[in-house]
């Protein structure tokens, strides 16, 4: 169906303030992407899934300026052993990144993926973006497949010994930045991946993950700081027979941020869990949209999402299990919730369950909500001050969402970065 004159003008007027990169062997894939983006179109607050979210800043020509927050506080993860791969305003930064090598796994840089031999992330650039684009179309992946500037492709062949760590730092107030990594998870292999860090004033990030049969990988990333910046991201994920992806985001500023995992289960008796835990003050409006499709026996998936939310702060939640003909024995759990601390605040949910097989057990739920008086009046009782008191029933809120997390040194990280966030908004 072709488009309207408005979104077709709109999408005309973006793309003709941007150049295809030429990086690696990649043409085709992006030539492809852009195809997808003229015929999608880019998104507008008419769109059945942009209703909640106005996309107006993250697809107009120029980035809004964003302030480069000042703090004095430790980096995410600095305590932890990791590979370090460090990118500044979207460009890979040598200096501030470890040496590439860890035994398990090869690391590319997307520049270096070239034609002269064959390379294995050529296959898989834009195609799990591509096949994620149905049946719900994600213009701006697509439009990060045909942009992206820089990235990493990471193939997992063992169990190496620490996580690989992404690192984006925020450094000019106008920097407009498309990341794209892939990754690929062979048979048997296990690893972490960590990501944090603000990244740009306005950042789009694409990553695509495909894992072979009994494969395994475990993300969390962290976005905060510069309260500013406005992201989008889009995570594509195809599980193999026994394999498991579980991923956990932690967002705690950004006065705008859409997060997308669309997640295709394709083997017998694999496992995914997909959660988040997002704070948010003021003029912060965090979306997490998530589709699963279960199309195999015997999978289970799970998503996990709580939002603290006062000032008048927005939080939205879109999530669905598809189960297609045939995936019995599927195992899908959803809840969202929120709670909001006055009512000023907002949570928007569309929860959603398609079902096309008969023996599946599948369950969502969403909920908002204040504090729990009785169980605030107990603390005070207890002589718990009443900041204090409403502090500790707000991690407790949020632990079913940490808990997802299986690194347990992980996720207390996450709990000590949310009660010192929590501190500092006690005024």
């Amino acid at each position: 169906m072709a488009l309207d004159d408005r979104k077709h003008s709109a999408t005309e007027e973006r793309l003709a303030a941007m150049e295809l990169p030429q990086v690696g062997c990649t043409g085709k894939a992006r030539e492809a992407a852009l195809a997808r983006v003229r015929a999608m179109g880019l998104p507008q607050r008419r769109d059945e899934y942009w209703k909640y979210t106005r996309p107006d800043t993250l697809v107009q020509a120029g980035a809004p300026r964003a302030a480069v927050f000042e703090h004095d506080e430790g980096l995410m993860f600095d305590g932890f052993d990791r590979l370090k791969i460090h990118f500044v305003d979207g460009v890979f930064d040598p200096d501030l990144s470890d040496d590439l090598s860890l035994e398990g796994v090869e690391i590319d840089r997307l520049e270096d993926v070239c034609c002269t031999d064959a390379h294995w992330a050529e296959e898989l650039y834009g195609s799990l973006e591509a096949r994620g684009q149905t049946p719900v179309e994600r213009p701006l992946a697509a439009l990060n497949t045909a942009y992206a500037g820089d990235g990493v492709a990471i193939r997992i062949t063992g169990r190496p010994s620490k996580p690989i760590s992404l690192i984006y730092t925020h450094k000019s107030d106008s920097s407009d930045v498309f990341l794209h990594h892939v990754i690929r998870v062979e048979s048997g292999a296990v690893a972490t991946i960590l990501e944090n860090g603000p990244a740009a004033a306005r950042f789009n990030k694409c990553i695509e993950i495909d894992i072979a049969d009994g494969g395994t990988l475990h993300h969390v990333r962290a976005q905060g700081r510069d309260h500013e910046r406005r992201a989008v991201t889009g995570i594509f994920t195809r599980l193999g027979e026994e394999s498991v992806y579980k991923s956990f985001t932690l967002t705690v500023n950004g006065v705008l941020t859409r997060n997308e995992q669309v997640v295709e289960i394709t083997g017998d008796n694999a496992v995914a869990h997909v959660a988040g835990a997002c704070v948010g003050d003021g003029d912060f409006h965090h979306d997490d949209t998530v589709f699963i499709t279960h199309d195999a026996v015997n999978c289970e998936s799970r998503q996990v999402f709580k939002k603290v939310l006062r000032n008048g702060a927005t939080g939205v939640f879109q999530g669905k299990i598809l189960v297609k003909e045939g995936a019995q024995k599927t195992d899908g759990y959803q809840i969202s919730q929120s709670l909001l601390l006055d009512d000023d605040s907002q949570f928007l949910a569309k929860p959603e369950l398609e079902i096309y097989a008969d023996d599946v057990a599948c369950s969502h739920g969403s909920t908002s909500g204040a504090i729990d008086e009785t169980a605030l009046f107990y603390l005070r009782s207890r002589g718990v001050p009443a900041a204090d008191a409403t502090d500790l029933l707000t991690l407790a809120f949020l632990a079913e969402a940490v808990e997802e997390i299986e690194d347990e040194a992980l996720a207390d990280d996450i709990v000590s970065r949310l009660e010192g966030w929590l501190a500092r908004r006690r005024g």
